[in-house]
């Protein structure tokens, strides 16, 4: 199964929109787009297809300058039609005649048709859809690049995006062949699992005798939010939270390659170093870099003991080549962990650390909230302050109305009353709650997190007398150094052991409901 199928399907779907227009044409594109497309197309592709000059959407322009025919590429979002609303107004304005199309992605939405009626250029465009879903990010990761649908559907209520969630597995479905086990866990989850029977009701099923994908598992992010609120130490993690990723891609400075200006460089498991360490402890990295680099040490000492012209062409057109890669490589990584030290030195990270792994275990509580409190006052990262007081709260269920009042308050007096929306929307969401209490004495909470309970029948936090080999680990709870096992992990260990959903019913009620569809026995699929 090769999974670059779906780029291909992708950039064949983009060419059919570009030749649209014949000649030649400028391309404006959406900030947010120009990684995803870069990773499907790239910029030569482009050009191929008649692309003149490339354009970034930018709140602050008025116009642009440029070709008479132009192609916006850009996310169904009303600022976003407004601003290009604002183009064409402006230029109609000044006298120029221009051809426009407006390519929604993934899809059309009407709202955003409605945005182009009441600014009067409705007529002025012609509306398309690129159908941009899952797409191949490293031999074995898909993504859609929506980091909008958490805010959307969580925060907002808004379930637009949970239609293109379902449409691209049916397109994922229509490419590999149906998936014969599907498992919702959510209400989410459910809600985009009948969405897609509905979409493959359209589509005539074909009868699979070979299952390329076995198991789907659709799950919603609500039922875990402590695990993005926790530090995972390895080295893919960490340079995230270092130096950013985006759409396997990242930038480091010339404080880490050495060069005069930013490099960007693309992470995959095409990187023979990085395959190797991303998803090691960060305590087990230099090891590695260490051993690979007496190795490649090793290669270059071969050029001594060459003895013809033969062997010294050979080791010039095949060796060296590839060497000379390598130690570059091996130079970014080791720059780079040198870099994730430093910025962590600044941070007093080991006592942070400890304060996350007591939060997970429930103990220590006074002297966690004391801690909390005192990154309040050094005015630290006002990010990891708050991601320390969501922890607080969902592994206590709640923080109790003195707590709440205390550290909002203190947190609003350091970093500002604009915060005051962000304590209103993490209330919403559940992930900083206070607990009520009623008259009889007895406490109730807003919305439980169920963290407690969920602990107690999957074992999230392992046994302290429990040893880890951080080299060797045979549990996910290395990736937080042993602390804490992500829920939907050990969801997925139990179903997937159990072959059945007897005996979780409880689980799958604590997480908003446990869909099952089912037509082939794990067991027969070797699982």
């Amino acid at each position: 199964m090769d999974l670059q199928e779906l780029n291909k399907l992708q950039k064949i779907q983009l060419a059919h929109i570009l030749v649209s227009i014949s000649e030649s044409k400028d391309l404006v594109l959406d900030a947010d787009l120009t990684k995803p497309l870069d990773r499907i197309a790239g910029v030569s592709f482009l050009k191929e297809h008649g692309v003149d000059k490339i354009f970034k959407l930018e709140p602050s322009q008025k116009s642009l300058p440029g070709c008479g025919r132009r192609i916006y590429l850009v996310r169904p979002r009303m600022v976003t039609m407004k601003y290009i609303a604002d183009h064409i107004n402006n230029e109609l304005a000044k006298g120029e005649k221009r051809s426009y199309k407006i390519v929604l992605v993934p899809r059309k939405l009407h709202v955003c048709q409605m945005i182009l009626e009441s600014e009067g250029v409705f007529g002025h465009v012609t509306i398309d859809e690129f159908p941009l879903e899952l797409f191949t990010l490293d031999s074995d990761i898909l993504s859609l690049e929506l980091p909008e649908v958490f805010t959307s559907f969580y925060l907002d209520d808004d379930t637009t995006w949970l239609q293109t969630v379902a449409s691209s597995l049916v397109s994922l479905q229509r490419l590999f062949g149906k998936i014969p086990n599907v498992y919702a866990i959510g209400k989410g989850s459910k809600m985009v699992y009948d969405l897609m029977q509905t979409l493959f009701e359209t589509h005539k099923e074909r009868k699979e005798t070979k299952y390329h994908i076995g198991q789907l598992f659709i799950i919603d992010r609500d039922i875990d939010l402590v695990s993005p609120l926790c530090s995972a130490m390895t080295y893919e993690a960490l340079l995230d939270e270092t130096f950013g990723i985006e759409c396997s891609m990242i930038t480091f400075d010339p404080s880490v390659t050495g060069d005069a200006k930013d490099v960007k460089l693309l992470l995959t498991n095409q990187d023979e170093i990085y395959s190797q360490i991303r998803d090691r402890h960060f305590s087990n990295v230099f090891s590695y870099l260490s051993g690979k680099a007496k190795d490649l040490q090793a290669i270059y000492s071969k050029k001594n003991n060459l003895k013809t012209v033969g062997d010294m062409r050979e080791y010039v057109a095949n060796e060296l080549r590839q060497l000379k890669q390598q130690q570059k490589l091996l130079s970014t990584h080791i720059s780079a962990c040198e870099s994730i030290m430093k910025y962590k030195g600044q941070t007093d990270f080991e006592e942070f650390l400890k304060t996350e792994h007591t939060l997970l275990d429930g103990t220590s509580i006074k002297e966690n909230i004391a801690y909390i409190e005192e990154c309040i006052h050094k005015q630290f990262s006002p990010v990891l302050t708050l991601r320390l007081i969501c922890l607080l709260s969902l592994t206590q269920e709640g923080l109790t109305p003195k707590d709440y009042k205390s550290l909002k308050t203190q947190f609003l007096h350091s970093h500002g009353f604009e915060h005051l929306v962000t304590f209103f929307n993490l209330k919403k969401l559940g992930m900083l709650t206070e607990q009520e209490v009623v008259q009889s004495g007895v406490r109730s909470l807003v919305r439980r997190s169920n963290y407690a309970t969920l602990n107690r029948k999957l074992g999230l936090v392992p046994k302290q007398s429990e040893d880890y080999d951080l080299k060797n680990p045979t549990d996910i709870s290395y990736v937080f150094s042993g602390a804490y096992s992500p829920l939907p992990c050990k969801l997925v260990e139990q179903i997937i052991t159990r072959d059945t959903l007897i005996g979780l019913e409880d689980v799958g009620r604590m997480c908003g409901g446990l869909h099952s569809d089912l037509k082939v026995k794990n067991r027969a699929l070797g699982a």
